[in-house]
């Protein structure tokens, strides 16, 4: 079954159930779904990793969004932005925590042979690649950051 598939269901599951939110954030990815497929030159169906890549932009854009609604101390935008991002990270594969990302990642760099921080570009590359999905960008970036830089070689 595929992601759009199941979107589908779920939203009747969440309109029978009453679920704004849910439905809200269910609607919402099934836009980005359909818009990637009718996108100029895409293929009917996306790949599991084009699927993969939307809800990670969608939980992004959630995460980023809440952030500055906490900042401008708009807790009721906020709320809603955190419940939909809640629903989307249901889609998305398990994430992994920073132990594991940072065992993951102290194999990336040793790997490609990374020595220390001029080395962070050839890192991230691999690192943004391998473990798209199960990590925030961001996580990633600091972690690198923290490990090249107390690498002394």
């Amino acid at each position: 079954m595929s992601l759009k598939e199941k979107i589908e269901g779920d939203i009747k599951k969440a309109m029978l159930a009453k679920d704004k939110v849910r439905l809200e954030a269910l609607r919402s990815i099934k836009s980005q779904i359909l818009l990637a497929e009718t996108e100029k030159g895409a293929s009917e169906n996306l790949t599991t990793d084009a699927e993969l890549k939307l809800l990670t932009k969608a939980a992004k854009q959630r995460r980023e969004s809440a952030e500055i609604f906490a900042k401008q101390s708009r807790t009721d935008l906020e709320e809603v932005e955190l419940a939909q991002l809640a629903v989307i990270e249901q889609y998305l594969p398990a994430q992994l925590d920073e132990g594991d990302l940072r065992a993951r990642l102290v194999e990336i760099i040793q790997r490609v042979g990374a020595t220390g921080p001029s080395d962070l570009g050839k890192v991230m590359g691999v690192a943004a690649r391998e473990l798209s999905g199960q990590a925030d960008g961001r996580a990633i970036s600091a972690a690198v950051n923290q490990l090249l830089n107390n690498t002394n070689a």
